[in-house]
C-alpha cells in the first residue's frame, strides 16, 4: 500500500519538552490547563518554600495572610483530543519540500505522540466531501501507531472538501467538552460560520490553518503560468507578476477574516506555513493559551 513520507523525529523532542514543561513548569502545573474546562481543580493554599517556582506565588492571598502562599491543585486527567483533518485534493499541493498534507500529518502525529505520552486520549477523523476515516480516541502507543498508519495511507487522500459536513459530524458524534482541533488550509470553502459557532459552544475548538507559501504569495516569474483547480480540474492562464500584489492583498484579507471568525465564535486560530517548522509555533501558541487562563 502506498504511503506518504512523514518524519516526526525532529518535532517529537520539542513537543515532548512542551508537555513536560507545562506539567512541571509555571503553566498552572499541567499542560491540560491550556484546554478550556480541563486541567486542575483548586485544592487550597500552602506556604511557599525555596524549592517552589516564584511565579506560582498567589500575591493576593499572600498579602491578606501576610505570608507567601501558593495554590495547590488536584489534577484532572482524561482529556480527549480529536483531530479533524482535511484530506481533500487541495491539501496535496506543495512548492516546498513538503506537501501541505505531509506537513499536517507530521504535526498531528507529533502532537498525538505528546498527548498520549502525557496520559491523555486522542483520535483522528479524516474528511474530504465525506468522512473518510474515523479513529475513536484511545490511549497508549498502540493508538499512536494506528493514527500514524492512517495519516500515511495515500488512499485516504483526495476529493473535494466539505468542512461544514465534517464539523456537523463532530457536533453529532464527539463528546461534549472534548478538545477539537480542525486542520485545513481553509481555501475555496463554503461559509461554515454557523457550524463553527455550535462547535465552539460544545468543544474547546482550535483551528490550525496550514498553507503553502504559494497560497499566500505568487512566486516571482516572467511570462504566463497555467494554474489548475485541484478539485474541479478547471485551468486558467495567468500572468503572475501582474496579479502578485492583488493576490497577496486578497489572501492576507482572507486569513484575517478566518482569524476573526474563529475568535468571534470563542475558538482559537493558529496559521502555519509549510516553509517554517511547526513545533516552535505550536509551543508558543499553547503558552499563550495557558497564560490567558491563569
Amino acid at each position: 500500500m502506498p504511503k506518504l513520507k512523514i518524519d516526526i523525529k525532529p518535532s517529537l523532542e520539542k513537543l515532548d519538552l512542551m508537555t513536560k514543561g507545562l506539567v512541571n513548569g509555571k503553566f498552572m502545573g499541567n499542560y491540560a490547563s491550556t484546554f478550556k474546562g480541563k486541567g486542575l481543580e483548586f485544592a487550597g493554599y500552602r506556604n511557599y518554600t525555596q524549592s517552589d517556582d516564584a511565579s506560582t506565588i498567589d500575591w493576593t492571598a499572600s498579602n491578606r495572610s501576610r505570608r507567601l502562599l501558593i495554590k495547590e491543585f488536584i489534577e484532572e486527567r482524561n482529556i480527549k483530543v480529536y483531530f479533524l483533518l482535511d484530506s481533500s485534493s487541495k491539501m496535496l499541493l506543495g512548492s516546498t519540500d513538503k506537501l501541505k498534507v505531509e506537513y499536517a500529518a507530521e504535526l498531528i502525529a507529533s502532537f498525538s505522540h505528546a498527548i498520549l505520552k502525557a496520559g491523555d486520549l486522542t483520535g483522528l477523523t479524516m474528511f474530504s466531501d465525506n468522512i473518510i476515516k474515523n479513529t475513536l480516541p484511545g490511549n497508549g502507543m498502540k493508538q499512536f501507531y494506528v493514527i500514524s498508519d492512517n495519516l500515511t495511507d495515500v488512499s485516504l487522500y483526495g476529493g473535494k472538501s466539505n468542512i461544514k459536513n465534517a464539523i456537523t459530524h463532530a457536533i453529532n458524534t464527539f463528546e461534549d467538552n472534548a478538545v477539537l482541533i480542525l486542520v485545513s488550509d481553509f481555501i475555496n470553502i463554503e461559509s461554515f460560520e454557523d457550524e463553527l459557532k455550535f462547535a465552539a459552544q460544545k468543544f474547546d475548538l482550535i483551528g490550525i490553518m496550514i498553507r503553502d507559501p504559494i497560497d499566500i504569495n505568487l512566486p516571482e516569474g516572467t511570462g504566463q503560468a497555467l494554474v489548475e483547480d485541484p478539485e474541479t480540474g478547471e485551468r486558467m492562464l495567468i500572468s503572475p507578476n501582474k496579479l502578485k500584489i492583488l493576490y497577496a492583498k486578497e489572501t492576507k484579507k482572507e486569513v484575517e477574516n478566518l482569524d476573526r471568525m474563529f475568535r468571534n465564535t470563542g475558538a482559537d486560530f493558529l496559521p502555519l506555513s509549510t516553509d517554517k517548522p511547526f513545533a516552535k509555533e505550536l509551543i508558543n501558541f499553547f503558552k499563550r493559551r495557558s497564560l490567558e487562563w491563569k
